[in-house]
């Protein structure tokens, strides 16, 4: 088939093709969305992973639909190391991660947990809105992360299938698994355990097979991720609070550009709303445990958990960090 065009035709196609930059200068094609991703370990129900979908949607509101964010729980992108990997190489843009595998990248970030540190989060976030925050976000930033907020991990309790533990000494001869955390770690070796490091993915059937004798966690995910079914003994030790330490990677920062202020803003109204749920998950998983016959709820000689840890706290002071360490001590007991 031959195309045939007469001098009217060709004029009529020439006048076109000189519009149409016009056309184009006057009409802006809508920007695609910047698509990002969130990657946490948390169970469904978890106050973490209702947080990280309220931050998505606070997200396309705060930013016109301009950011999209795609949530994946559960582990489904990796343990939270794995995902602290992907966050730093940009495969990964923001990750709500626990505080023992961060403290990988930031060493300073385990003194958080010094044992019986702080009564509860809202002393810890007093702390962390202050120097030693700005601290931490120093060590952040050359480390090619930028925290957003101070999600809660909560007060943490002991659990186990062997027997009831109400002091120290009842912890002799038992496995305890620990998150990949040197404070947690030192604090249950203090305490005469041993320690074994397992993902929080694998920690069920790790208790259900045997492969270790209890755990330690906050309530919340005690209950959200079903422990309690293998582990019938709950020990209320309070043994440590934890951060949850909201991430993102500057790679992500760099591409938000002019949304970088509204996605900051939206991860600390999502903060807040964590926080919330995790103080109230907490006084409602604790009645529920105490109402299941099936589980046996534990109170604790606190004071002799404190004496038996005192030494962690003056052993990490000697650690190159030392002084970080006691500015941490101090502000949480002002």
């Amino acid at each position: 088939m031959s195309l045939h065009i007469n001098r009217r035709g060709f004029l009529s196609v020439a006048a076109g093709a000189l519009a149409a930059p016009a056309l184009v200068a006057g009409v802006r094609p809508a920007r695609a969305a910047t698509t990002l991703t969130l990657g946490h370990g948390a169970a469904p129900g978890n106050p973490r992973t209702i947080a990280a979908a309220k931050f998505a949607e606070l997200v396309a509101v705060k930013t016109s639909g301009r950011v999209k964010i795609n949530v994946a729980g559960a582990e489904t992108l990796g343990s939270d190391s794995a995902m602290l990997t992907s966050l730093r190489t940009g495969a990964l843009d923001f990750t709500a991660n626990s505080q023992g595998a961060t403290s990988a990248l930031v060493p300073e970030l385990a003194a958080l947990g010094l044992p019986f540190l702080f009564p509860d989060t809202a002393k810890a976030m007093k702390v962390l809105g202050g120097p030693v925050g700005a601290e931490l976000n120093k060590r952040f930033d050359a480390v090619g992360v930028v925290p957003l907020d101070w999600w809660d991990n909560g007060i943490r309790h002991l659990t186990n299938s062997k027997r009831n533990i109400a002091a120290p000494g009842d912890l002799k001869g038992l496995k305890i698994r620990t998150p990949a955390d040197p404070m947690t770690i030192d604090i249950f070796q203090a305490l005469g355990a041993g320690t074994e490091q397992i993902a929080f993915g694998e920690l069920y059937i790790a208790l259900q097979q045997g492969v270790v004798d209890g755990q330690e966690n906050p309530l919340a995910n005690i209950e959200s991720s079903k422990l309690f079914e293998v582990n019938k003994y709950i020990s209320l030790t309070a043994h440590k609070w934890e951060s949850t330490p909201f991430l993102m990677s500057k790679i992500a920062r760099a591409r938000l550009g002019a949304d970088l202020e509204a996605v900051k803003a939206a991860a600390k109204e999502a903060g807040d709303l964590q926080r919330k749920l995790s103080a109230e998950k907490d006084g409602q998983v604790l009645a529920n445990f105490k109402k299941n016959t099936a589980v046996e709820v534990v109170e604790v000689d606190r004071a002799a958990f404190v004496k038996a840890t005192a030494s962690v706290a003056e052993n990490w002071k000697k650690k190159p960090f030392g002084d970080f360490v006691s500015k941490i001590e101090s502000e949480a007991k002002a």
